[in-house]
């Protein structure tokens, strides 16, 4: 039996179906960094690498009530950032990074984060997913950015073939209009760290299966793969689900009083 080629527009239709679905259960998708902030959001993305976003905001709560900008942070004495950074893991490298950051942005950028991606990548630490971060969720500039979450997700729903984030990029970047590029990223993250996990997607539980090509490969029972929901999609957090639902304008607020752990 001959394979049915997909054309480039039935991609796209596919592709732009996934996103509206994505947008439907995920209306209170956001940035999942706490940030107040170019500068905020830009340290927090950094230091996110091999950590996860809960514990990198624990650490900048600390981190920024102390060293508010660059211009402090940069004189910061590196063990003291050491000692901050510690929980997030790779601290010495991360120290090092945040310190040369706020060096650079101090002395080219007199203090202030770049708002054009040429100039981003060329601080210290920054590449094209983090500089991607902070356009779209601190300066409004359309983004997509490739996580491992978002790559995984770009491939099962082949809409690309690469392992190459950039390549992921710009791929996925000719199936939508640049208007939703940073909203798609969140509902994308959302998605693959709630429902498509790397090694059990819950595939019986999934909201655009009938749209991937890669159906089938985690649990497809719906009443298993419903066990194998993650955060608010999770069994048990019908509750949280159902505020963020009727909040969304609040959902990091939400997100972070539900992450509070009892004094």
């Amino acid at each position: 039996m001959d394979t049915v080629v997909e054309t480039p527009l039935a991609l796209k239709r596919r592709a732009r179906k996934i996103n509206k679905v994505l947008a439907e259960l995920y209306p209170y998708a956001h940035a999942e960094l706490d940030f107040r902030n170019p500068f905020e959001l830009i340290v927090a993305t950094v230091l996110s690498a091999q950590t996860t976003d809960v514990l990198v905001n624990q650490v900048t709560k600390v981190l920024f009530a102390r060293y508010p900008d660059a211009r402090s942070m940069a004189e910061a004495e590196l063990a003291e950032l050491e000692a901050i950074l510690q929980p997030t893991g790779f601290f010495r490298a991360k120290a090092k990074n945040v310190l040369a950051l706020s060096t650079r942005l101090v002395d080219e950028f007199d203090g202030e984060v770049p708002g054009r991606l040429e100039d981003l990548v060329t601080l210290p630490g920054v590449g094209r997913k983090t500089a991607n971060v902070v356009l779209g969720n601190a300066f409004g500039i359309p983004g997509i950015t490739v996580d491992t979450h978002f790559g995984r997700l770009a491939r099962r729903f082949g809409w690309t073939t690469s392992e190459d984030p950039v390549k992921i990029e710009f791929d996925v970047a000719e199936l939508f209009e640049p208007k939703d590029w940073t909203m798609l990223s969140h509902r994308v993250v959302f998605h693959g760290r709630r429902v498509c996990h790397a090694r059990r997607p819950a595939c019986g539980a999934c909201a655009v299966a009938t749209w991937c090509p890669s159906y089938g490969e985690g649990e497809k029972d719906p009443v298993k793969a419903a066990k194998l929901l993650k955060y608010e999609l999770a069994p048990g957090n019908e509750a949280l689900l159902e505020k963020l639902l009727a909040e969304t304008h609040r959902a990091a607020e939400i997100r972070m009083e539900s992450q509070r752990r009892p004094a």
